[in-house]
Parts: structure tokens; C-alpha cells; sequence
């Protein structure tokens, strides 16, 4: 009975409902216009809600995050402060070696053949050593007949004195006069100096004979040879042998005007020959006067002691010492070049990255010498630089000089 009141009831709510929407009737125009009208009023305010969050959370995010992403992409580069340093200065050379006393030997005799050569180039020789041999015998000849004159002579000597000491027992007897005395005494004279004339021709002949040899002028190097055994030669010959006295070399080292007057007498130089990895010490022993007009050069000779991997003729390289310097002094990554030469990058106050160019010099173990461009006080770029261009902004991170090194 219960259930049947609930389902009556339900049914007739249902009835009512319907009764009261057929009583209303259908919806007016204007209910139909409004509701399309809220729906866009409500689609353009979420809209403007929307652009304003946005605005403010570009805005706001911005404010705080552009420096710290502009940071995180502006590179870290490592500086340096170089300032100036004392530095050994040195010029680099180039030049040719030649004895520093080349001495050309020849004949100095009358000539004649050659019966033999006694040294050969490379040899060391002492003063007055006989190089070569000439055939003597002709002068041997004439060196006998000389010393038979001095024995006739020196006979002509001993009787003409015994002729004057017999006169000199008879004066006093009265059987010899004073002038046969002085005639006698004249004779005994001229039979003495025909004794030393013939002394002088033997000594001469003797003086002949040993010019024939071709002698060492002074102690030192041989380093030519230009005659063989059976030449004939004579005082008109060409040269027979060069010498380098006392084995003394030299390196001839072409310099410009610049480098030539920052160097003196006495001066260190290192001479390294091509092809050998060992190298001599020297010192400039003489200065060029002049200069070449044709290439604006000079020639400092740097005297080097004897060494047989020292050949005359040969190409060497040398550092000569020039006194020292005072110069920034950077390693060499941080020097840049390209076809406009060579090249820092330094960061100025406000850390931004500037080319500047630079003239290098001698390059030591410690760095690289800048002699034109930097005064030592500016904050240089010390890797990296290839990477950089200039007006770049960086972060640089100093270090000092000692750790650059």
C-alpha cells in the first residue's frame, strides 16, 4: 500500500511540472538574445584576465631572471697583469763562418819541382813545419862550391898572415921596409873579408834553398791544398795551402742598423751551426764601421776557438746578448697572429675585450718578450683568445704573473 502512494506521488510531480511548462508557454526573443550576449562577455573577460597574467609573469619573471641568464652566457676568460720584467736582451743572427785569420801560402823561392806534400787539409801544423818539398839539388851543388870558395879563401887568409908575421921579424933588421909591411898588412886584410864574402854567398845560397819548402807561416789549421807532388812551382805560383792560424774561427753575422748599435765589443754570442744540435760560445770581437748601402746591413765577427765542427763556408745561426731590458713578459698563448701581424686581446674597466696589437721579441723560458704595444699595467687575455672578438664582454678571472708563467 505504502509503495504504491510513492510511485502515485512521484508521477504526479512529474504531471504537475509538465502541466505548469505547457502553462508557461515557449521562451520570449529577448531570454533567446541574452544568454548568447553573457556567454561572449564572459569568454572576453577570461580572455583579458588571462593577457593580463601573462604580461605580469613575463614582467615579473624578466626582472629577475634576464641578468642572471645573461650571466650564465657571458664567458669566463683568464687575465694576467704583466708588468715589467728585467729581461737578458738577444738578437738573433744569421751569418756565415770563415777563419779569423785565413792566411794563403804560396812559393817564395825560385821554384822548382815538387818532391812531396807532408800535410794534408784538417792537419794541425806548428810555425815554420814544412808543408811540401821542392827538389834542391841544383841549389845543393851551389852550396858546395860555395863552402870549396871558403876554404880557398881561408888559405888565402892563413898565408897572407904568415907572410906578414915573417916581414914583422925583419924590420928590426932593417931587410924589410915599412911599406912592405903596410903591403903585406893590406894583403893579410883582403884575404880575411874574402873569407866573409864567401861565408855570405854560402849563407845565401843556404837561405835560397830553404825557400824552396813551402813552410808554415804560424801554428794553426790547414785547410787547403791545391798542389800535388811533381807540380813545378815558383814565385809566381797561385796559392798551394790555406791556413786558419791558431784554428781560430768566426762567424760573419749580417745585422740592421738597429741591432748594430745595440751591441759591442765583447759581447756573448751562441753559435749554432745547421745540422748539428751543438752550440759554441763566442763573443764579438769586432764591429762593422760601415754599412752596406745596398741592403742596410752591417757585420759584427764573432770570434769562436777551434772545433773541427767548426768548417769555414759553412751557415750558422747565433744569439747575441744585448744587455738587459725591462718588458712585459707573456706566455705564448696569449699572443695571437694573423695576416695583420701579432696580437693581445686586453679587457678593459667595464670587462669588455679589446685587440691590441703587439711587436714580439726573444722568446725565453719564462715567456715571450713584448717589446712595442703593452705597458705592463693592462689585464691580458691569456687563453682563449681565439675565440674572442673584439668587443666581447667576458668575466675575467686574474691571476697572478708567477702562476701564468
Amino acid at each position: 500500500m505504502n509503495y504504491d502512494s510513492r510511485i502515485d506521488s512521484g508521477e504526479n510531480a512529474q504531471v504537475a511540472m509538465s502541466d505548469s511548462r505547457l502553462e508557461a508557454g515557449p521562451p520570449t526573443g529577448d531570454a533567446e538574445q541574452e544568454r548568447p550576449s553573457r556567454k561572449w562577455l564572459w569568454i572576453i573577460v577570461a580572455a583579458a584576465v588571462a593577457v593580463i597574467g601573462i604580461w605580469f609573469a613575463v614582467h615579473k619573471g624578466g626582472e629577475g631572471d634576464t641578468p642572471k641568464d645573461a650571466d650564465a652566457q657571458t664567458p669566463a676568460v683568464t687575465v694576467v697583469v704583466p708588468g715589467r720584467v728585467p729581461v737578458q736582451g738577444e738578437i738573433s743572427v744569421t751569418g756565415s763562418l770563415a777563419a779569423r785569420r785565413d792566411m794563403p801560402i804560396g812559393s817564395v823561392g825560385e821554384g822548382g819541382q815538387v818532391r812531396s806534400v807532408l800535410v794534408e787539409p784538417g792537419d794541425w801544423v806548428r810555425q815554420g813545419q814544412v808543408l811540401a818539398v821542392v827538389d834542391r839539388s841544383v841549389q845543393t851543388q851551389q852550396q858546395a862550391g860555395q863552402s870549396a870558395q871558403i876554404s880557398v879563401a881561408q888559405a888565402d887568409a892563413r898565408l897572407a898572415q904568415a907572410n906578414l908575421d915573417r916581414a914583422l921579424k925583419l924590420v928590426d933588421r932593417g931587410f924589410i921596409s915599412a911599406a912592405d909591411i903596410d903591403r903585406l898588412t893590406a894583403t893579410r886584410d883582403s884575404a880575411n873579408a874574402q873569407v866573409r864574402v864567401a861565408r855570405a854567398q854560402l849563407g845565401q845560397l843556404q837561405a835560397q834553398a830553404a825557400r824552396l819548402n813551402i813552410v808554415a807561416p804560424a801554428a794553426g789549421l790547414v785547410l787547403e791544398r791545391n798542389v800535388e807532388q811533381g807540380q813545378v812551382v815558383g814565385g809566381g805560383s797561385a796559392v798551394l795551402f790555406r791556413l786558419a792560424k791558431e784554428g781560430e774561427m768566426e762567424l760573419l753575422a749580417q745585422l740592421s742598423e738597429d741591432d748594430l748599435s745595440r751591441i759591442g765589443v765583447g759581447a756573448e754570442a751562441r753559435v749554432t751551426p745547421v745540422g748539428s744540435k751543438d752550440t759554441f760560445i763566442g763573443h764579438v770581437w769586432q764591429v762593422s764601421p760601415v754599412i752596406d748601402p745596398s741592403n742596410r746591413q752591417g757585420v759584427a765577427r764573432i770570434l769562436l776557438a777551434y772545433n773541427p765542427a767548426l768548417r769555414p763556408g759553412g751557415f750558422a745561426s747565433a744569439s747575441i746578448g744585448s744587455g738587459a731590458v725591462d718588458a712585459p713578459l707573456l706566455p705564448e698563448s696569449a699572443i695571437q697572429n694573423d695576416d695583420k701581424g701579432s696580437f693581445v686581446y686586453i679587457v678593459d674597466a667595464k670587462n669588455v675585450v679589446h685587440r691590441q696589437p703587439v711587436q714580439t721579441g726573444i722568446v725565453t723560458p719564462r715567456g715571450i718578450v713584448v717589446k712595442s704595444g703593452l705597458q705592463g699595467s693592462e689585464k691580458v687575455v691569456l687563453r682563449a683568445g681565439g675565440f674572442l672578438n673584439d668587443g666581447d664582454k667576458v668575466k675575467p678571472q686574474l691571476v697572478s704573473a708567477a702562476k701564468a708563467d
